[in-house]
């Protein structure tokens, strides 16, 4: 039997491991906390709704499973966000995981003053959700709450439906870069 080697812990001060945050420039604290956040790899996620003129959506990077009783999943949306407001009052939200073929559409999504569905295939449900082909997976989902959180809001949906696509490798979004998963 192996006996555990006998290790010292010591205790470091934070402060000696991070970065401050106290800087009075908003931008430079802006840029070290993206940089900070960029770190940590999410995938990337198309939300889409039927609107009066044609599809609107959005990709959003923030994405999380919350509850399986009830099913829950959540984003998080800047305020700042002129899309959102056409979103959050559709009667149900397709949210659509995107694959790793989808760079392209991913930035067209996120672009300002594009047609983001230029080159996008998508399906409509009777409910108006929208969901995109080539993605790894759809949830028909409908919003349930919003949470003020800083200059962001959670956004809390109700999922209604599933549909997994198999064989879809997924988007990554890493250090501010999309990327794909290797097998």
């Amino acid at each position: 039997m192996t006996e555990l080697a006998d290790t010292t812990m010591r205790s470091i001060d934070a402060g000696d491991l991070t970065e401050p945050l106290q800087s009075p420039d908003l931008t430079a604290r802006h840029q070290t906390l993206r940089r900070a956040f960029s770190q940590f790899p999410s995938g990337v996620i198309a939300i889409c709704t039927l609107g009066p003129d044609g599809p609107v959506g959005m990709a959003v990077s923030s994405f999380t499973s919350v509850s399986l009783e009830p099913a829950l999943v959540s984003i998080c949306i800047d305020r700042a966000s002129t899309t959102w407001p056409k979103l959050s009052t559709a009667r149900r939200i397709g949210i659509s995981v995107l694959g790793a073929e989808q760079a392209e559409l991913c930035k067209a999504l996120a672009a300002r003053n594009a047609d983001r569905f230029a080159t996008a295939t998508w399906h409509a449900s009777p409910d108006d959700a929208v969901f995109l082909a080539g993605a790894s997976l759809w949830l028909d989902c409908r919003v349930d709450r919003t949470i003020q959180a800083g200059d962001h809001d959670i956004v809390l949906f109700e999922v209604l439906g599933t549909r997994a696509h198999d064989g879809h490798h997924p988007l990554v979004f890493h250090r501010s870069t999309l990327r794909t998963l290797e097998s």
